[in-house]
């Protein structure tokens, strides 16, 4: 007999952010009291919603930093999420993510690369100077933010595996394990995570190798402890809690991709000329203020990439 998958849950099928947080506050409001008191009295010890970690030491300010706009609270950052192995409300992950283990934690990196090596986390964290770089990022879903990530170029981890000639692309696979992350157990996508890169945009100074925010090691609800990130692509591009980079001849398949190939492309650029099949790509809101303001071609990063797609029908190739 088979079984029927249900449909993926798609970002524009989860309820706006205005009214969620209201819904969610009214229900803490009228419970959150009575059920601490209760656990208390039980003797029980309430979970913590996961939280940043130690200060990340000799963190130099980058000249590659989004200038002039105001930082997402710290607040925000960690409360509104898309991380879907901890559920597909926006607070889910924060509420949830304490579960994950992130020490003892490795990366493989393996595939067309001439020195495949397994990495330790504490080893990637120090495997190049740190920079803080703001970066403005944007959702699909039409919400934005601007975020002091810390880490380095991810080119760095590039060089020292050194790709052989067959190196097209790199895939990012992210870890899935039903025990510490409750949105595995439900059939939303095809797990494990994945998501990639052409070479010469995992190459581009601009995407970065992550393992921090806000000058703390990156909290779980963020990506702990090791992601990537590409700020002129929407933000499902970077993928987070990276288990393993394998270097590829072919185009990977992305998760998102699979899930609706009409909607969800390879290339995922920023680009407001092309609307989402159901909705506007051409304004956006800051997470923060009340009004939209026009979203900017290639996330605004233009002048560094265009380059990159010179040619290239970025309506076609969305």
């Amino acid at each position: 007999m088979s079984i029927k998958r249900p449909a993926p849950i798609l970002p524009s099928e989860i309820t706006s952010r205005d009214l969620y947080l209201n819904r969610r506050e009214f229900m803490r409001a009228t419970t959150a009291l009575g059920a601490a008191a209760g656990l208390a009295a039980a003797g029980i010890a309430l979970p913590r919603a996961a939280q940043a970690g130690a200060k990340l030491q000799d963190v130099r300010k980058s000249a590659l930093s989004t200038a002039g706009e105001d930082l997402t609270p710290f607040k925000d950052v960690t409360t509104y999420n898309n991380y879907y192995e901890f559920g597909t409300g926006k607070d889910d992950p924060s509420e949830t993510a304490h579960k994950l283990r992130i020490r003892p934690w490795s990366v493989a990196v393996e595939g067309e690369v001439a020195k495949p090596k397994v990495f330790d986390v504490d080893e990637l964290v120090k495997l190049a100077p740190l920079e803080e770089r703001v970066y403005r990022m944007r959702c699909v879903e039409g919400w934005s933010m601007v975020i002091p990530w810390v880490g380095y170029s991810f080119a760095e981890l590039i060089k020292r595996v050194q790709p052989t000639s067959k190196a097209k692309y790199v895939q990012f696979t992210s870890l899935a394990d039903p025990e510490q992350m409750p949105g595995i157990r439900m059939p939303i996508l095809d797990w494990p995570y994945t998501e990639g890169l052409r070479m010469d945009e995992a190459m581009h100074p601009l995407t970065i190798l992550c393992v921090g925010l806000y000058g703390e090691a990156l909290p779980n609800q963020d990506g702990a402890p090791v992601r990537v990130v590409i700020p002129w692509k929407y933000g499902f591009k970077s993928g987070k809690s990276i288990v393993k980079i394998r270097f590829v001849e072919e185009q990977p398949k992305t998760t998102w991709a699979l899930a609706n190939p009409r909607e969800y492309g390879f290339y995922s650029n920023v680009n407001p000329q092309v609307d989402h099949p159901r909705w506007s790509q051409a304004r956006e809101r800051r997470i923060g203020e009340f009004g939209k303001r026009s979203t900017l071609m290639f996330n605004g990063y233009g002048d560094q990439v265009a380059s990159l797609y010179a040619g290239m029908d970025l309506k076609k190739y969305y």
